[in-house]
């Protein structure tokens, strides 16, 4: 069975499906377990009644790498309006001890100097992958448009082998033996550029 995304499940109800993520969080009750699911596109509710499954997901930490297969069931109250029945867990990657950034709050409530020291946590919170797919999408806005009017993207190089910005503070480096420093702007390439393409 292939892997789908939880943004997919709308489009498979009523059939099983496989899935794969971090355990973003659970919830225990008496006789039944909410286990919550968060891959790369949203996050997905299971519920859980058998005993033994009960008793396996108690034992895991948040974020561990899971892959539950399940049957997509529309349910409106649940995150995406699908939530996943029946389901089977197979752990990928176990969490060895709970993550140091709490990614359940609408806000990290961790200081600055914890959240750069555990950046590969903190950056999957939902307000910090906003940041950057709200950036991706202005970006890719801006290329649509450029590539409408009749643009050429063009990759200028990054590393040069003389200072050309007179004046400017520059980035020296060793680049297999030979001085190279880290170019300032691209404008030069992109001038002669326009020469080739009028836009650019």
């Amino acid at each position: 069975m292939q892997r789908i995304h939880v943004r997919e499940l709308v489009e498979h109800v009523g059939e099983r499906v496989r899935v794969a993520g971090w355990l973003h969080h659970q919830r225990q009750l008496s006789k039944l377990a909410f286990l919550l699911l968060r891959d790369r596109s949203g996050i997905v509710q299971a519920v859980v009644e058998w005993p033994e499954t009960i008793a396996e997901l108690a034992e895991l930490q948040s974020e561990t790498v899971l892959e539950v297969e399940g049957v997509a069931v529309a349910a409106p109250r649940a995150p995406g309006g699908v939530e996943l029945h029946e389901p089977e867990l197979r752990v990928l990657a176990p969490a060895v001890a709970p993550p140091p950034i709490d990614l359940r709050l609408p806000r990290p409530k961790e200081q600055l100097p914890t959240r750069l020291d555990h950046a590969a946590v903190a950056l999957r919170h939902p307000r910090s992958r906003a940041t950057f797919e709200l950036a991706a999408a202005s970006l890719a806005g801006f290329r649509a448009t450029l590539d409408r009017l009749g643009f050429v993207e063009i990759q200028t190089p990054k590393i040069v082998g003389s200072a050309t910005e007179s004046g400017a503070n520059v980035f020296r480096l060793d680049y297999f033996g030979r001085p190279a420093f880290l170019a300032q702007s691209p404008q030069f390439y992109k001038q002669t550029m326009v020469g080739v393409f009028e836009r650019v």
